[in-house]
């Protein structure tokens, strides 16, 4: 990462990623072909309970434009277009989806030393706009997003947050759900030869004054292999284990039991990723 600030979707993400990425509990397979030419392809398929769906991805890199059009079990078509250095800093991008004539968007991000802006706007005669920014640098950033519907001329969210990172720990406060949520995280690397860090969430919602908190853990059994684990304040315990068994080729496992209800079976999971 540069001096510059990340954009604001990222204040957070360290802990999330902790907390949740790779959990999955449906079985899932993914297949990645990439291409020397530029053109590449992913497949991913996935179970859940006895419905399965899928979808298929080709991607197209020339220079500085990317095209991707996925195709899923739904027969839906999106295409998405990705411009970069279309203006100094700025980085574009325009999607839609057939048969849905109203799904048409336009993404620009611009980044510069010292801010991070995201804006989209949707391509039809009443579109939703967005708009994020994040100020600061890597160390310390701040920022906020809008949406506004013009359909309803309303807004759809309002959220603020600030974030505070370094190498072996990052922190970030974020207020949420249009202002009713307020979610603290924090994020510690206890070692790092074993890569082993923490985690914890802490949530509060001011229209129903809840509390809630969220703790995991992350450990680097050996280069290849790493195990993680949750806890939530909702009495669910997780795990994951996940082992790369050839370069950038992922077998995960995942199982999470509910403490509350000793009825209930746990959720298992299993995700395969190939990329030969």
């Amino acid at each position: 990462m540069g001096s510059g600030p990340a954009p604001f979707s990222e204040i957070g993400k360290r802990a999330r990623d902790l907390l949740t990425k790779d959990y999955n509990y449906d079985q899932k397979f993914s297949l990645t072909i990439p291409s020397s030419t530029g053109m590449g392809l992913t497949a991913i398929g996935v179970k859940k309970d006895n419905i399965f769906v899928g979808d298929i991805t080709s991607q197209y890199r020339s220079g500085s434009t990317t095209v991707d059009v996925k195709v899923d079990t739904y027969s839906n078509v999106t295409t998405k277009v990705t411009l970069t250095d279309l203006l100094p800093s700025t980085k574009a991008a325009v999607s839609f989806s057939i048969p849905d004539h109203k799904s048409g968007k336009l993404d620009v991000e611009y980044t510069r030393d010292r801010a991070a802006i995201n804006s989209s706007i949707g391509l039809n005669p009443a579109p939703l706009l967005e708009l994020a920014a994040a100020i600061g640098c890597s160390d310390v950033a701040f920022g906020g997003e809008i949406g506004f519907d013009t359909a309803s001329s309303s807004f759809t969210k309002y959220n603020a947050g600030i974030s505070f990172n370094k190498p072996d720990f990052s922190a970030a406060l974020v207020l949420t759900d249009k202002g009713q949520t307020l979610k603290a995280s924090y994020v510690h690397l206890v070692n790092p030869l074993s890569g082993t860090e923490v985690a914890a969430e802490m949530t509060h919602r001011f229209s129903t004054f809840e509390n809630g908190f969220c703790i995991g853990s992350v450990h680097k059994v050996d280069p290849f292999t790493v195990v993680k684990t949750r806890f939530s304040d909702n009495g669910k315990v997780a795990l994951l284990g996940q082992r790369e068994w050839r370069p950038k080729s992922l077998v995960t496992v995942s199982a999470e039991y509910d403490t509350k209800a000793t009825s209930a079976t746990p959720k298992l999971g299993l995700a395969i990723a190939l990329k030969p």
